[in-house]
């Protein structure tokens, strides 16, 4: 199935109302409001943070395994590119084949494994009151309540997504209401995860009516813990578009991530720079829009042909490679035994140990930084001794680290080869 072909109209004044026919065939109230989620994925002062109260920004991509069940390797593919996340497609049964709760174990374990949070989203609520295909939020909720076996005990791991996009630019304005009775459900239900919800107007709330109205929202999930998800295609095809929106959300302390987004679309041309420089500078997590597996006139969305790894399109290169990108970005979620701050423990060839706190350890700068009553040394730094030039050792993944350093990676992504072997360049993406 394949991303379909965006709507778009404009309204007497001229401006662009675009949204997202989203098919893959394709915060807090007002700041400082009290915090009751008490562990796993949680959000604490307008932000994403980890069980152990590390903050965690998302760094991922979309992957539609409702229709592409088959692909059981692209979580991992996924992951060996250096995101930190994977928003996975599912289905409630309304719309295509019900993804089943042991499925969802299996898809959660394919995370785990791979060191990726999942975040899981309902695909067939997308464009309601618009596409008279789609199920409710409330028909969402009875799937998630449905499948809770599967998500109780992965707090740490799962962020429930409740649906995709889930009104078009038709009756939008019931947006809140069906979205805090949503949530209401699953917090009844006994669903602890922390949830997400995405814009109306085919995700990218041109509207403003989750903007306006999340502090109200945010505050109708008791436990707090609610993340709002835009999306960002043709409406956000200026740098001050991109901007405005976001800021709104962490100057006015509520939770906020680009859900999916990309460097184009028929809507119109979204401007993908400002959109993971922002994203960068604000601290709020991106996942990009998508894999594999797009058509109808969108296959320029997929990140690599055909689901393999190893044929990056010019997209799939601009997000991982490129600048603001997730192999410069992403640090994975402490939970799995990074720091999250580029280094994963063990000891430096120097034989003194690496930094658990990364950079934050190391005020001066100089690679030494102070923990525990003792020096350590801040993982790919110059006191990372050898670094740029390799050292011999092996990294935490289990591959040699490169002897020539970048010299051995030509394309810049932390893998390089020597010796008729993969070796991994210290203190890249690839080190973990």
């Amino acid at each position: 199935m394949t991303k379909s072909s965006r709507r778009t109209w404009r309204t007497a004044a001229g401006s662009a109302l675009a949204g997202v026919a989203g098919l893959l065939l394709p915060v807090f109230g007002a700041a400082g409001a009290a915090q009751a989620a008490d562990g796993g994925i949680h959000v604490s002062n307008g932000r994403v943070h980890e069980a152990n109260g590390n903050e965690f920004v998302m760094r991922g991509v979309n992957h539609a395994h409702a229709w592409y069940p088959g692909e059981t390797d692209a979580i991992a593919d996924i992951a060996a590119k250096g995101a930190n996340t994977v928003r996975v497609v599912l289905s409630s049964g309304d719309r295509w084949t019900e993804t089943s709760a042991s499925d969802v174990s299996s898809i959660i374990d394919d995370c785990k494994a791979n060191k990726v949070i999942c975040v899981l989203e309902v695909h067939d609520t997308t464009g309601y009151g618009e596409d008279g295909a789609a199920a409710t939020l409330d028909q969402a909720a009875d799937y998630w309540v449905g499948v809770k076996s599967a998500l109780q005990g992965q707090e740490d791991h799962v962020v429930v997504n409740i649906g995709n996009e889930p009104f078009g630019n038709s009756g939008y304005t019931a947006w809140t209401g069906a979205t805090k009775s949503a949530i209401g459900r699953l917090r009844n239900a006994g669903i602890e995860n922390a949830l997400m919800v995405d814009a109306p107007n085919w995700g990218q709330d041109w509207s403003h009516t989750m903007r306006d109205n999340a502090a109200s929202v945010f505050a109708a999930d008791p436990r707090r813990n609610t993340i709002f998800s835009i999306h960002m295609y043709g409406v956000y095809d200026t740098a001050a578009e991109v901007q405005d929106y976001l800021n709104h959300f962490v100057d006015n302390g509520l939770p906020v991530v680009v859900g999916e987004f990309g460097d184009n679309h028929s809507d119109g041309n979204p401007d993908e720079n400002a959109i993971m420089a922002t994203a960068r500078s604000l601290r709020v997590g991106y996942l990009g829009w998508s894999w594999s597996g797009n058509g109808s006139g969108v296959e320029y969305l997929d990140m690599v042909d055909g689901f393999d790894p190893g044929s990056l399109t010019a997209w799939g290169d601009r997000l991982f490679n490129g600048a603001d990108g997730i192999s410069a970005t992403s640090k994975r979620a402490t939970v799995f035994g990074g720091d999250g701050g580029g280094g994963t423990g063990g000891t430096a060839p120097n034989g003194y140990p690496y930094c658990a706190h990364g950079s934050a350890s190391d005020p001066d700068g100089d690679g030494w930084g102070w923990e525990d009553n003792r020096s350590c040394v801040v993982r790919g730094s110059a006191a990372d001794t050898g670094s740029g030039s390799g050292s011999g050792g092996t990294a935490p993944n289990g591959y040699p680290y490169c002897a020539h350093g970048s010299a051995s990676d030509p394309d810049g992504d932390g893998w390089g080869w020597e010796d008729n072997r993969s070796c991994v360049v210290r203190g890249s993406a690839a080190d973990r």
